[in-house]
């Protein structure tokens, strides 16, 4: 982090623990009105706050990533989500929950945007975030790779609870509304659903990734000795 800026007139708790850790971080922070912070951020809601950083560069290689997790890759793939909202969502469940990569098409589908990047709250810079050319070609190759390719579909006749989750695994999930594509279905191992006990037919993607994601998660801690 190289300097953080603040709305000059906070003077409330919140503004003083920022002081104290800036401090103790040794960060450069620089008080402003707020007619700046409103030109720092684009007019953005910022909440009197916004830091200038340099970010790492996160692995692109989505081989590369899944040869270095081994038996624990764990990936999530969006089919069309374009809701910058519910990408920022997802990459936040996938930073939970250890996925190692979350993978989507280049096209009819959001990418990285400061508002993702907000919603994300902060696993934008920690979960690499993948687009291809061509998904149904890189199902293909994730199969290659010994991944077991996992969609959500609710006409599926196994639940999510009824398969096992402890191999490399990439959990498959559909647009907003519409659903996976006929050819990313068709190249997934295995379709399951997500069982529902009450009136809604379906989730948000975010809040089914976050379903999928911690039931893996489950299945692949250890019991203790």
């Amino acid at each position: 982090m190289l300097e953080v800026y603040h709305e000059a007139s906070r003077q409330d708790g919140r503004a003083r623990d920022l002081a104290k850790l800036a401090a103790e971080r040794n960060v450069r922070l620089i008080a402003v009105d707020a007619a700046r912070l409103d030109g720092l951020t684009g007019n953005a809601r910022h909440q009197g706050v916004a830091a200038r950083v340099t970010v790492a560069p996160l692995k692109q290689d989505l081989q590369e990533i899944v040869q270095h997790a081994g038996k624990s890759a764990l990936l999530l793939v969006l089919d069309g989500v374009q809701d910058p909202h519910n990408l920022g969502a997802c990459l936040r469940v996938a930073d939970a929950f250890g996925a190692h990569a979350v993978v989507a098409p280049k096209d009819r589908a959001v990418g990285l945007t400061p508002v993702v990047a907000k919603v994300a709250s902060g696993a934008a810079e920690t979960v690499p975030y993948i687009t291809v050319t061509n998904l149904a070609r890189t199902l293909r190759e994730l199969k290659e790779d010994g991944i077991w390719i996992v969609g959500t579909d609710d006409r599926a006749e196994p639940s999510l609870y009824d398969i096992r989750l402890d191999g490399p695994l990439a959990w498959v999930l559909g647009a907003e509304g519409e659903g996976m594509r006929r050819l990313t279905r068709e190249h997934c191992d295995e379709l399951v659903r997500i069982p529902m006990a009450g009136r809604v037919e379906s989730l948000n993607v975010s809040v089914a990734a976050g379903v999928c994601l911690s039931e893996t998660a489950r299945q692949r801690i250890k019991p203790a000795s």
